[in-house]
């Protein structure tokens, strides 16, 4: 029997095992059945389906499985997408779902080019983020441990005059109290050394992650970053290390998109209604770009911090972030006299404040210079 042309393969990916279903150009989906996750289970499967057709092409949903099976399928020479979950179209009405019915679904889609595929990132970009996310793991875990010790102190009537920023004083403070009930003391023990045991799980991370960055590939782009007011070293490696590679955005409105902080849209006709931001993409990158935003409802100058991540940078650079930070200083003062809420208005700022992400990060790379990799500027 002759080959058909091409073989659409759906893949519904879990644990311990795959569900398989395939078509043959435009003929009717058909389910293959469940393959295992190891190295022999997918090299039967893909020898199989090899056999039915000239061209086989994978797809699966982005999920916590990650990306091994995308980078194994590419090696073995096939075509692979890894698919955004939340823009797989789905009936209206539709109330069954199984593993069988997700790898049929899936195949369709890919035969109708109705998928949106989410960009895979390359191992060394994924190993970075790792790191990364551990340490912003750390330091949201220290941000709880804080607050449950600030919830028990006050639940007992300990209260701190001052301001509780867990500064030398505020810790001293902490450090002096003492409970005359032994059950409770070792409470308190206990929530403060879970503080110390955050607190050093941070800096060993910090440590680790500013000797790592120098070897990143957007190890220009993180110092470039910098140069922009409200962009610190952990906005910077937060965000790249989220977005991957700043190329695959051909313009800066795709990645305010890709970042959720464009204006959502339900027009019809001659009727044009937008509401609030879509919220789509990655949550942490927003979250940092909105708390860098709120930096700019400052009159524009530039402090000694500023100074000091910028030495060493290409005028260029400095130049591009002085223009960033008068237009967006400006742009608050505007929205903001304007009568907009305040939040409507930082928004509006980190919107912009992305587009000079986009574009300083990319004119970083494109400046990096042999002697901009080996003597870095020092980082902050």
């Amino acid at each position: 029997m002759e080959k058909g042309s091409t073989a659409y393969v759906g893949l519904d990916v879990h644990k311990d095992s795959i569900t398989v279903a395939y078509a043959i150009d435009a003929g009717d989906v058909q389910l293959l059945g469940k393959s295992g996750v190891t190295t022999t289970d997918i090299d039967h499967m893909c020898r199989h389906l090899k056999s039915k057709a000239r061209a086989v092409r994978f797809v699966y949903e982005a999920g916590p499985c990650g990306y091994d099976l995308h980078r194994e399928l590419v090696q073995k020479g096939f075509e692979c997408m890894v698919c955004a979950p939340s823009l797989i179209p789905r009936k209206p009405g539709e109330r069954v779902k199984t593993d069988r019915r997700d790898a049929a679904k899936l195949t369709r889609a890919l035969r109708a080019g109705d998928l949106t595929a989410v960009h895979v990132p390359t191992v060394d970009d994924e190993a970075f983020r790792d790191l990364a996310r551990a340490w912003a793991t750390a330091k949201e875990d220290l941000r709880h441990a804080r607050q449950r010790l600030k919830s028990f102190l006050l639940s007992h009537g300990v209260r701190y005059t001052g301001r509780a920023d867990w500064g030398p004083s505020h810790r001293r403070w902490v450090s002096q109290i003492s409970f005359p009930n032994r059950w409770q003391q070792l409470a308190f023990e206990e929530h403060r050394h879970t503080i110390e045991d955050r607190l050093a799980q941070c800096s060993r991370l910090e440590m680790s992650l500013r000797e790592a960055v120098t070897g990143w590939r957007s190890y220009p782009a993180v110092l470039g970053l910098q140069a922009m007011r409200g962009v610190q070293f952990t906005t910077a490696v937060g965000v790249l290390s989220e977005l991957g590679d700043l190329e695959r955005f051909e313009h800066p409105r795709q990645l305010m998109a890709w970042l959720g902080i464009t204006p959502s849209e339900y027009s019809s006709g001659s009727k044009r209604a937008q509401g609030g931001i879509t919220k789509t993409g990655n949550s942490y990158a927003r979250k940092l770009l909105v708390e860098a935003a709120w930096s700019y409802r400052h009159h524009a100058r530039v402090s000694r911090d500023i100074q000091v991540r910028q030495d060493g940078l290409p005028k260029p650079l400095i130049d591009r972030a002085w223009d960033a930070q008068l237009r967006l200083c400006r742009r608050y003062r505007k929205l903001s006299a304007r009568g907009k809420n305040m939040n409507i208005t930082v928004i509006a700022v980190a919107r912009e404040l992305a587009g000079f992400v986009w574009d300083i990060g990319r004119l970083a790379m494109s400046l990096a210079s042999d002697r901009y990799r080996t003597t870095p500027p020092r980082l902050n």
